[in-house]
């Protein structure tokens, strides 16, 4: 984990020659009384992060070239995969993986996190035994009343 050094938004008036040395340096914390912590960093680090997400798309790429492995490896690590069935397991591996991909090529992370949340929370319902009962598709126009 890495660890950062934390400033109060009050010291970027206050004490900002300190606060900017030490983001030139590697990214710090600033924290703030009306919203969430924001980190301040170098271009520099801003780059190589961006370099290194790039990279890891890549190299998961190339990995996965032979992925005859890939759902088992997946469901060691994600062991709530093992909810779904196989078929599902295979399209869940392979979903995320490749939202995994986009995620590191494009810097947006939410495209990775979102697909594995969809996922897992299909594992928990299908775990949690929804699904088992036969649904009954109403397929005219007419209104539905509630009970």
């Amino acid at each position: 984990m890495i660890t950062r050094d934390a400033f109060k938004s009050s010291e970027l008036s206050r004490a900002s020659s300190e606060v900017f040395a030490a983001a030139a340096d590697h990214p710090v914390t600033v924290t703030r009384r009306d919203g969430e912590p924001l980190v301040l960093m170098s271009e520099r680090e801003d780059t190589a992060r961006n370099e290194l997400l790039k990279l890891a798309a890549q190299l998961i790429g190339i990995a996965t070239i032979h992925d005859d492995e890939l759902v088992d490896f997946m469901t060691e690590h994600f062991p709530w995969m093992l909810a779904l069935s196989p078929t599902d397991q295979e399209a869940c591996a392979n979903e995320v993986l490749n939202a995994a991909r986009a995620s590191f090529a494009t810097s947006q992370a939410h495209l990775a996190l979102s697909t594995l949340t969809s996922w897992r929370e299909t594992a928990e319902a299908v775990a949690a035994g929804l699904g088992k009962t036969p649904v009954e598709w109403i397929d005219n126009d007419e209104p539905v009343e509630r009970p």
